[in-house]
């Protein structure tokens, strides 16, 4: 196991066991909103404070980009080619009411190309994780995209907006297409969990728009080395800078990106 995933995953695992703690006295919590329906709460921060704090105790001069704090560069030098993405809570909504289907996501980017993944669900003790080239896993067993080939018989993860609505018009018209062309359409509620779905195989497929790089860098790299597919929606690799993300198994990625893209406007492509 490569020595930077090894700390993600201890770092994870600290996250872990303090969201844990704070989901007995939820009633507790002090929760304040970003933006409408965009809340964070103080364990968030905390959690986040203990993975940054074990991340750069190894890699002191690793840059960080991190949902609560944003983007700080390392202790070291500050143009670090490795910069660490970090959600310590996906699914603070969920967790708020009290719904277990939440995660810790971490990944270790190098100029930009993601080569180290963890997403953790505390709740499940379910730990994804991958290394560039060497494959992805769940609880250290290998993991794959599943075999389904046909759009029809897909199981297809998304996620509603509920930040920005200026494209609920046409996520609705995509969602009720894909409706009738599916096996059906989930939302949970924690986009990194359901790319990590899509790498072991829960999902068929999966696509959102608006997500931060933090919501999706570490679920990324799972599908891909589960032998999945991931684009925005031309097809690029771009996600990470669009927020726009589509996935899904090789047979099934298809069909999905050219349904969504056939939906879309030209000045919403990218």
């Amino acid at each position: 196991m490569h020595p930077a995933l090894n700390i993600a995953i201890k770092a994870a695992r600290r996250a872990g066991q303090i969201i844990n703690r704070a989901s007995n006295d939820i009633d507790l919590l002090k929760v304040a909103a970003k933006q409408p329906n965009d809340f964070v709460t103080e364990v968030d921060r905390a959690a986040e404070a203990a993975i940054i704090e074990m991340l750069q105790e190894a890699y002191p001069a690793y840059g960080i980009l991190a949902e609560e704090s944003g983007q700080s560069a390392g202790r070291g030098a500050g143009n670090s080619e490795f910069q660490w993405i970090i959600d310590p809570l996906d699914g603070t909504t969920n967790f708020i009411h009290g719904l277990p289907q939440y995660a810790v996501s971490i990944a270790l980017a190098k100029n930009g190309v993601v080569e180290q993944a963890v997403v953790f669900d505390p709740n499940r003790n379910e730990l994804f994780t991958a290394s560039k080239g060497a494959g992805a896993f769940l609880n250290e067993r290998r993991i794959r995209v599943s075999r389904r080939i046909k759009l029809q018989d897909a199981l297809i993860g998304t996620g509603f907006p509920y930040r920005m609505f200026d494209k609920i018009d046409l996520y609705l018209d995509i969602f009720k297409e894909l409706a009738q062309k599916t096996a059906g359409q989930r939302r949970p509620g924690a986009a990194s969990l359901d790319l990590a779905y899509v790498a072991c195989g829960r999902y068929d497929g999966f696509w959102e728009f608006g997500l931060s790089p933090w919501d999706m860098a570490a679920g990324a790299l799972l599908i891909s080395e589960a032998g999945g597919l991931v684009s925005d929606l031309r097809g690029d690799a771009n996600y990470l800078d669009t927020g726009n993300i589509v996935a899904g198994t090789p047979k099934v990625f298809a069909p999905l990106l050219k349904l969504i893209e056939d939906k879309l406007p030209e000045s919403v492509r990218g």
